[in-house]
């Protein structure tokens, strides 16, 4: 009779979740499963609430990427409010989404994956860790707290904190910004920078130990969507949606944000309260796509600074003519992304028009329906609004950047566990690996866990046999 492994927490990851791998009689991995196991149902609790309460009321989803929230449900009130914003407002905007994606990419990278990188897979458990990292190498560990702490400091002069800033509202931005704040963000990029590209070329120094990880991680064909320039360049903000195929041929191009529901459909499976996303001509589960830092860098035509191009050219020579298709390059895209968002930072603050006082539309909502989009850091979300006449929320639908990676993430486990587990040999470093394909997409599962429909309670019985084995068989069950 087959075994279960429950490698149960999921660790260095945002918010709770275990994995199954099935074993069949022989011990072989036939299957693989990755389980959020929290329900939190904002789409749900915001119904009856006024409109312009979505953007703080939805950051509260997360404490990592709560600006994420407040950028797409702010750009869905501006349509619910049917006003284009003025310039400075949404460079503004644009500013602090960016200075969230550095330190969200910094805090994924330093603390949460490279203590994989640095100390090994089959390292030892206690020091796998930021603290491990640390006694390792102590510069690199106080690199990624200095560089998310840029990132941080430039949210709090904003918005005036650095968690769930209430700065961000619908029709803008609440208040400009002054010289002296502009003075003091512009004075910390360039430490930021040197930063960037010092943990760049570090990491490119690191990849080649890890072959038979690329070779597995995710590695499989799929589409790549996100948000695109009208010119074909990087895009966080604004823009269209584009996917491309594995191949690197475009699907769609140039589809308008508001068209969502045309090409993304949302399936339920009864092993977790995380949505699956699909390519909807594709239909379930064929319309698989990635997002996220390595999907974005698949489809531009280009970054648009300079050493951020030059960075890219580099993650295309991965794997040349084609998209790269391992998810184990996701850190790499991560990096690209972080000197991205310094040099466009610096751009953006650089602009006299940046000081502009007029940074907000008013109006009352003249539309019943609003649908705001972004790229967080973990790929692309959406926010869908319906209200009624007197502004309150009657309808909401939340399609999280980690939800549209749930497919890929589970062929990814599937993937790595067939690979490195073997069930008659079990050594703790085959399971890290497991774990490890999942911290790749960096998932933020507070985020993630708005499951729509009728999900089940599952309720499971074990004796002491079910408990822990031995230290080394710490996740088996």
């Amino acid at each position: 009779m087959g075994r279960t492994i429950k490698i149960d927490p999921v660790s260095r990851i945002e918010g709770h979740a275990h994995i199954t791998l099935h074993l069949d009689d022989d011990g072989n991995v036939d299957d693989a499963k990755f389980h959020l196991t929290q329900f939190r149902g904002f789409e749900k609790f915001c119904e009856g609430r006024p409109f312009p309460e979505m953007p703080a009321l939805t950051a509260r989803t997360c404490g990592i990427c709560p600006v994420s929230h407040l950028v797409a449900s702010s750009k869905a009130c501006d349509h619910l409010l049917s006003v284009t914003i003025p310039p400075t407002g949404a460079n503004l905007r644009r500013l602090m989404n960016l200075a969230q994606l550095m330190q969200s990419h910094a805090l994924s990278f330093f603390h949460l994956s490279s203590a994989d990188l640095l100390l090994g897979m089959d390292s030892n458990p206690k020091s796998r860790n930021i603290f491990g990292l640390l006694a390792v190498d102590p510069q690199l560990a106080k690199d990624g707290i200095r560089l998310r702490q840029i990132g941080q400091t430039i949210i709090e002069i904003l918005g005036g904190k650095k968690i769930h800033p209430g700065w961000m509202v619908p029709g803008g931005v609440s208040a400009p910004i002054t010289e002296e704040k502009r003075a003091e963000m512009l004075a910390m990029l360039p430490e930021g920078l040197e930063i960037a590209q010092r943990t760049f070329e570090s990491f490119k120094g690191l990849i080649g130990k890890f072959s038979e990880e690329i070779e597995h991680f995710g590695n499989f064909p799929t589409m790549y969507l996100s948000l695109i320039k009208p010119t074909g360049g990087l895009e966080h903000y604004d823009g269209y949606f584009r996917i491309k195929d594995a191949d690197g041929a475009i699907v769609e191009d140039m589809v308008p944000l508001e068209e969502y529901e045309r090409v993304i459909g949302e399936a339920v499976e009864p092993y977790s309260y995380m949505k699956f996303p699909y390519y909807l001509p594709a239909g379930y589960p064929e319309g698989i796509y990635r997002v996220g830092p390595l999907a974005r860098l698949n489809n531009c035509d280009f970054c648009g600074t300079k050493l951020a191009d030059a960075a890219l050219d580099e993650f295309r020579a991965l794997q040349h003519d084609r998209p790269v298709s391992s998810s184990f390059h996701f850190h790499f895209a991560r990096l690209v992304e972080i000197i991205y968002a310094l040099e466009r930072m610096k751009e953006l603050l650089d602009n006299p028009h940046i000081l502009d006082t007029r940074v907000r539309a008013r109006a009352r909502g003249n539309s019943d329906e609003g649908i705001g989009v972004a790229e967080a850091p973990r790929g692309t979300l959406i926010h869908h609004y319906k209200i009624d006449d007197d502004g309150l929320i009657t309808w909401a639908n939340l399609i999280i950047a980690t939800g549209h990676n749930n497919l890929a993430m589970n062929q990814g486990i599937k993937q790595a566990a067939k690979h490195f587990v073997d069930g008659n040999n079990m050594q703790e470093g085959m399971l890290n690996r497991v774990e490890a394909v999942i911290r790749c997409y960096d998932p933020c599962l507070s985020c993630a866990s708005h499951a729509f429909g009728q999900m089940p309670l599952r309720i499971e019985l074990q004796d002491s046999r079910g408990k822990v084995l031995d230290q080394l068989l710490r996740h088996v069950s």
